[in-house]
Order: structure tokens, then C-alpha cells, then sequence
């Protein structure tokens, strides 16, 4: 894989917030496999698209494998919280791979096997997000989804950022350890309620490499037009 100086010289990609990129220790570390885990609409995918925002934004080509949106509906939810990525996609700078699995088609190893092909051919991308891969998880046994973890981390060793989105309640407690274990960084967001406000928290609960001291509990909001707002929690309660 081949890249100019100047990118195999960095160390880290932002993510575009200077704020989020502090919490996170710098930014994100090239050659890291991320996990990012949470419940049903705990920020999960606003996350991830936040990492291809501030991929593309520092000049590198991105990808996103979504099996919960199409293309336009992902280009026009990037767009309602400020981030424009048409032109992005025009210039295939950003590439978007809806994905749609049928149960009764195809085994859970040709799956992963499959999802894990396709990503290895994205050679231009040093930023790619799958989100969700809880859709695959629901087909797959603990080996086919270990397998992929390991062969992303592997992928990773290439200098690319490869970030999984699942939902807290795909995998038992045993499982996800080994996953975590695996991962290079471990992102896990929750919603709760507080009083009349729901309150949304992202623990940085590990990021190897990183250049400064990772945060621990992050407040944070989603505002149309900006993204991802940091708080503090103590605001977020009131």
C-alpha cells in the first residue's frame, strides 16, 4: 500500500472536533481497529460519521459500510448536522456500500468471509466504518465474528482506521471481552434518562496510542446543523 510522505509520517487522523479529538487523547491513531458499542440511539452512528468527516476533511479517502441506510439517506443525514460530504462523494473521496443481508441466503462464515474481502480491496481508504455490524452478528456464531475482528486488526497493520458500530445487546459479556481485547480502541456510548432530558455519554474507555491521556466520561449532544456537541455532565443533568 502506497502513500505520500506526508501521510505515512502522521500519527494520528482528527475527527474533526478539536474537542472530541482532546477527549480522545490527539485523535485517532492510524492503525487502529475500533469498537464503538452501545444502545439503540446512544450516538453510535453519529460517532462513526463524525471519524469519515474528519477523515475526509484531513485528506484521505473514506468508506462506509451501512446496513441501516442508502446512499442518500446517509448523505442527507450527514448533511443536516453540517456536514456536507456531496462533494466528497462525487469526487469518490467517500465511498458508501449499502449492505443488505438476507438470512436464509448465505452462511454466516461466507458473510464475514465477504464483508472482510471487500474491505481488504479498499486500499485507497484509510478511514473505514461499518455500521452496524450487529446485523451480521445476529447470523454469526463467537469464531466467525472473532475471525473478522482478528483479520480487520490485521488489515489495520497497513496504516488504515477500521471503526465497528454495535448495539450493547448483540453479544453476551463473555464474548465482547475477547472483542474489546482485540480492538485497538474501544468507544462505548449510552443514553439515559435525567429527569425531563436524556442524557447521552461516551466512555473512552481505551484508545491504544494514543498521544495524550484518554478521557473518561464525555457529555455530549447532537445538534442539527453542528454534530456532536461536548458538555458537562453536570449541564446534561440539570
Amino acid at each position: 500500500m502506497n502513500f505520500n510522505q506526508s501521510k505515512d509520517t502522521a500519527e494520528v487522523i482528527s475527527t474533526g472536533s478539536m474537542e472530541i479529538d482532546r477527549r480522545l487523547g490527539g485523535g485517532i491513531p492510524y492503525r487502529t481497529l475500533m469498537l464503538i458499542e452501545g444502545q439503540e440511539a446512544s450516538g453510535k452512528s453519529t460517532f462513526a460519521q463524525q471519524l469519515i468527516w474528519g477523515a475526509l476533511n484531513a485528506g484521505e479517502k473514506a468508506c462506509v459500510y451501512t446496513t441501516e441506510q442508502n446512499i442518500q439517506s446517509l448523505i442527507r443525514q450527514m448533511g443536516s448536522l453540517g456536514q456536507d460530504v456531496s462533494d466528497f462523494f462525487l469526487l469518490h473521496e467517500l465511498e458508501i456500500f449499502p449492505v443488505t443481508v438476507a438470512s436464509d441466503s448465505t452462511s454466516p462464515t461466507e458473510l464475514f468471509g465477504d464483508l472482510q474481502e471487500h474491505i481488504a480491496s479498499q486500499k485507497d481508504a484509510r478511514m473505514i466504518v461499518v455500521d452496524a455490524l450487529t446485523t451480521f452478528v445476529s447470523e454469526a456464531g463467537g469464531d466467525q465474528i472473532q475471525d473478522f475482528f482478528s483479520e480487520c486488526k490485521n488489515l489495520c497493520a497497513d496504516g488504515q482506521v477500521i471503526a465497528c458500530t454495535v448495539h450493547a445487546s448483540a453479544f453476551d459479556e463473555g464474548f465482547l471481552m475477547r472483542i474489546r481485547s482485540i480492538s485497538d480502541a474501544y468507544i462505548r456510548m449510552q443514553v439515559t434518562s435525567s429527569g425531563t432530558n436524556l442524557l447521552k455519554t461516551m466512555e473512552v474507555a481505551k484508545i491504544r496510542g494514543a498521544e495524550l491521556k484518554t478521557g473518561n466520561i464525555i457529555g455530549f449532544e447532537v445538534e442539527p446543523g453542528f454534530g456532536i456537541r461536548i458538555i458537562p455532565i453536570t449541564r446534561a443533568k440539570a
